[in-house]
């Protein structure tokens, strides 16, 4: 008699947007990516990491470069003017950044690339991410990813016991502690924050400082 297999799903949340850097001219919104999983193509089956927007642009960017004739999911943020609130216009990205990140999970080419599953199960950089893929790295994708995961033991329960607004960590420490130092509430208006002024000119490095914008309307 054969045995029901399970069926592999995959629940992927991007949630609590947080102001890095507050006060400088370079302060940004990242993310914080939650993944849950039973499926085969996931090294860990739970994960979380935070993310900024101009990572995602970089990630959609190797996606596209690698998936050949397979269209990749838009990523929210392409007008150049938006009209509303800092809160609003925070909300809209953040549920386009799901939405996108729901679709790539369920695209069998896409996890293919192990591009994606350092963004989604490690907090390495950019170029750490490109030096591990090449193996140029001290670790295999595989050993990244479970090194990253036995870091975080314990992150739930950890997340679960604490306000909103964590005190400031490592980036590269646990979970329930991946923010910089914070400051107010993330929905508050930042006038400068530069992933809001992300164009072509900066998606090839990630980490570069994007230019202050003068004006609260050019949110890209």
């Amino acid at each position: 008699m054969l045995e029901n297999q399970e069926e592999e799903l995959t629940t992927v949340r991007v949630q609590d947007p947080r102001v890095q850097n507050e006060g400088s001219w370079n302060s940004y919104v990242d993310y914080k990516i939650f993944l849950h999983t039973n499926s085969k193509a996931f090294t860990a089956k739970t994960s979380c990491v935070r993310r900024r927007y101009r990572e995602f642009v970089w990630l959609r960017r190797q996606l596209q470069k690698n998936a050949g004739l397979v269209p990749v999911p838009e990523l929210p943020g392409k007008s150049t003017f938006f009209v509303g609130s800092t809160d609003e216009f925070i909300e809209k990205r953040r549920q386009g950044l799901q939405q996108f990140l729901e679709k790539v999970v369920q695209n069998v080419v896409l996890l293919s690339d192990s591009r994606l599953h350092l963004f989604l199960q490690s907090q390495l950089s950019i170029p750490e991410i490109e030096a591990c893929v090449q193996g140029q790295g001290s670790q295999t994708v595989t050993e990244a990813i479970l090194h990253y995961a036995m870091s975080n033991c314990g992150w739930v329960q950890e997340e679960e016991s604490r306000p909103a607004l964590l005190p400031g960590g490592d980036l590269h420490g646990s979970c329930a502690g991946l923010g910089s130092p914070q400051g107010p509430s993330c929905l508050e208006t930042f006038p400068h924050w530069s992933d809001f002024g992300m164009d072509d000119t900066h998606l090839d490095s990630p980490d570069e400082p994007a230019e202050p914008l003068g004006g609260r309307s050019e949110m890209q």
